[in-house]
């Protein structure tokens, strides 16, 4: 097919790679003429890493036995990168062992096939997986969407800039050194960025307002935790950062907003988005004051947590990684921050 072809919307592409020139004019034209794929062949392991980055295929089918680098190996690397992990992968392999059925699902294998291929299996086994493929691409696009939408609020205020990317990063560095599982590192990578995302219904010239904010001002500030909450409510993957929008604003004694939660009734990752957020607001330049050093930050939350506003332990943590030292990225934000 022509370039123009191959960027057709909505025409699926794949990479089928095969060191076996019979087999792989066969398998093209069975998914070309009866499948009405766009697909791209390559013969090696190596080509086929160089061929997924320029080609973006949206499946890629895998011989296992090839040389230099063999099907396992390949959709390790597949798996292990970022860009491409979730391109769905066929193994195909003309051994039956179950060894190898095993090692294809351990390096991450969507699904696999044994030769010799049926036609029809082939060509079911890659519109199933195109279609969760595809559910998944316009769960990203969702997620971009949202992404957005919070780094131009952020962007309204140029004394915010960057504040996202650093709660992003801070949250999950202080979640692994708590031991927080895999799931929840994610969440708060995410929140970090969409925490405040319900600000898009708060009018610019409160949220930018330099001087104190009036009693009614201020109730409408604390319902941007809700609106985030339900803006973000339709993605069934930010099921657990849903809980860090709602509480990132509540304290420790129940003072907070909206449902004044106390203690550990508090998710523990809106304890840890909340350490980090005060941080970031203390070290960096606001309307209201210039940026703190890390020693005067660092005291002045201490004072909070005295006050019961925050997690004790938490905090206790996070001052042991700044005071450490094995938190040097934090260190870099407070003095750019402070450099203005």
């Amino acid at each position: 097919m022509s370039p123009a072809d191959a960027s057709a919307p909505g025409l699926s592409r794949l990479l089928y790679v095969d060191d076996d020139p019979t087999l792989t004019v066969l398998t093209r034209i069975s998914l070309e003429r009866v499948g009405g794929f766009t697909v791209k062949t390559c013969a090696s392991g190596v080509e086929a890493l160089e061929v997924i980055d320029a080609f973006a295929p949206d499946l890629v089918l895998l011989d296992v036995m090839m040389p230099g680098l063999n099907g396992f190996e390949v959709c390790e690397r597949i798996k292990a990168n970022p860009d491409t992990y979730l391109i769905p992968v066929i193994m195909i392999t003309a051994l039956s062992d179950k060894h190898d059925r095993l090692e294809g699902i351990k390096v991450g294998a969507d699904d696999c096939l044994s030769r010799p291929v049926d036609r029809t299996e082939l060509l079911a086994r890659v519109r199933s997986l195109l279609k969760l493929k595809q559910r998944t691409d316009e769960l990203e696009r969702a997620e971009s969407v949202l992404f957005t939408l919070a780094r131009s609020i952020e962007g309204k205020d140029p004394y915010t800039h960057g504040h996202c990317e650093r709660l992003s990063e801070y949250s999950a560095r202080l979640g692994e050194h708590l031991g927080l599982g895999e799931g929840q590192l994610i969440a708060l990578r995410r929140a970090g960025v969409v925490h405040d995302v319900g600000k898009i219904a708060v009018p610019d010239a409160i949220l930018l307002k330099p001087g104190a904010l009036t009693a009614d001002e201020w109730e409408l500030i604390k319902e941007h935790p809700v609106v985030g909450e339900r803006i973000c409510a339709p993605l069934k993957s930010f099921r657990f950062v849903l809980p860090i929008i709602r509480h990132h604003h509540e304290k420790f004694d129940g003072s907070g907003y909206p449902d004044g939660l106390r203690g550990e009734s508090i998710p523990i990752t809106a304890r840890v988005l909340q350490i980090v957020d005060v941080y970031d607001a203390l070290t960096t330049d606001r309307p209201y004051k210039r940026a703190f050093s890390i020693t005067d930050a660092l005291q002045t939350m201490k004072q909070e947590v005295a006050k019961s506003w925050w997690d004790p332990h938490i905090f206790d943590q996070f001052e042991r990684l700044v005071r450490s030292g094995a938190a040097n990225f934090l260190a870099r934000g407070a003095a750019a921050g402070a450099g203005g």
